[in-house]
C-alpha cells in the first residue's frame, strides 16, 4: 500500500472551508464530486486530503476509450493460463484507498455506470467477469472530477450519477491568493507573480469572447517557472500563457499586447 501514499506534502492554499467539508466528508464515507476549470487546483487538492488524511491515494485519468474492464479488472493470458489482474477502483475499494477518477466525462457513460453500487449504502464492487462481489474496505473513498466548462449533450454526467456525490465548486483564487500560490509554488518574486496574474485575468475575460478557457493557475506557474529559470519575461508568457490556449491571430495580438504592457 505504500506504493500509493503521498510522502511528502504537497502544496496547496486553501480558498475557503473546503479543508472542513472534505474531511467531514471523508469521515462519512461519502463520494465526493470536484468541480471546475482546468488548472484550478482540484487534482492537488485531492492529493492534498490523501495527505492530510494519511490515506493511499490511487488516480485514474478518464478518457472516451476507457472500459469498464479498464477500472475493475481482466483475466489475462500467461504462460500458465489465465490470471485475473485488478482495475484501479477494484485495488482501492479492497486496500482502503481514495479513489480520484479525473475529467470523469471523458469516459462512457457505460463505463462510468460500474461505480454506483460503491456511491451508495452499498457500498460494492460486483466483478461480473469473476463472479466476485467485494465489500469496500471502511477506508475507500470515490472522488471524481470534472470541468462544468466543456459540458455538452454527449458529455455530461448522468443525473443518476451526479445525485449520488457531494459537491465541491472549485474556481481559479482571487488575485491576491493567486499570486501568493505563484510566488510559493515558485519561488519567483511577489512583484513579477502580480504581473503573471494580472496577465492571466486578462485572458480571463476573454473566456467566451474567442476563448474557450482562460489561462489556468497551472499555465501561470509554468511562465513563472520559466522566468525563474532565466528566460525573457515576455517569451516566458508568450510561451506559457497564451501559445497553448490559442491559435486565433487577433486574440494572440491581444494578448502578446497585454504582455508586452505589463512587462515594458
Amino acid at each position: 500500500m505504500s506504493d500509493y501514499r503521498i510522502h511528502r506534502e504537497p502544496f496547496y492554499q486553501p480558498q475557503g472551508n473546503e479543508v472542513t467539508l472534505f474531511e467531514a466528508a471523508y469521515q462519512a464515507r461519502l463520494p465526493v464530486m470536484v468541480k471546475g476549470p482546468t488548472g484550478c487546483g482540484k487534482s492537488r487538492f485531492i492529493e492534498y486530503m490523501a495527505w492530510k488524511l494519511g490515506k493511499p491515494l490511487i488516480t485514474v485519468a478518464c478518457n472516451e476509450d476507457m472500459t469498464a474492464s479498464d477500472l475493475v479488472g481482466r483475466y489475462l493470458l500467461d504462460a500458465g493460463g489465465t490470471r485475473w489482474l485488478d482495475g484501479p477502483l477494484t485495488t482501492a475499494a479492497r486496500i482502503g484507498a481514495i479513489c480520484y477518477l479525473d475529467e470523469i466525462v471523458e469516459a462512457r457513460q457505460d463505463t462510468t455506470v460500474v461505480i454506483h453500487p460503491l456511491t451508495d449504502h452499498r457500498r460494492v464492487l460486483p466483478l461480473d467477469k469473476k463472479g466476485e462481489l467485494i465489500e469496500a474496505h471502511p477506508d475507500f473513498q470515490l472522488v471524481i472530477s470534472y470541468n462544468p466548462g466543456y459540458q455538452s449533450l454527449m458529455k455530461d454526467l448522468k443525473q443518476s450519477t451526479k445525485q449520488r456525490f457531494t459537491a465541491f465548486d472549485f474556481d481559479y483564487p482571487e488575485a491576491a491568493l493567486e499570486t501568493q500560490i505563484v510566488a510559493r509554488e515558485t519561488g519567483i518574486d511577489a512583484a513579477v507573480a502580480t504581473r503573471l496574474i494580472k496577465i492571466g485575468h486578462v485572458a480571463r475575460n476573454l473566456k467566451g469572447h474567442g476563448l474557450d478557457e482562460g489561462v489556468s493557475t497551472r499555465l501561470i506557474v509554468y511562465a513563472a517557472t520559466l522566468i525563474r529559470s532565466g528566460v525573457e519575461p515576455r517569451d516566458a508568457c508568450r510561451m506559457a500563457m497564451v501559445r497553448p490556449i490559442t491559435d486565433d491571430a487577433d486574440i494572440r495580438e491581444t494578448l502578446d499586447h497585454a504582455i508586452d504592457s505589463t512587462f515594458v
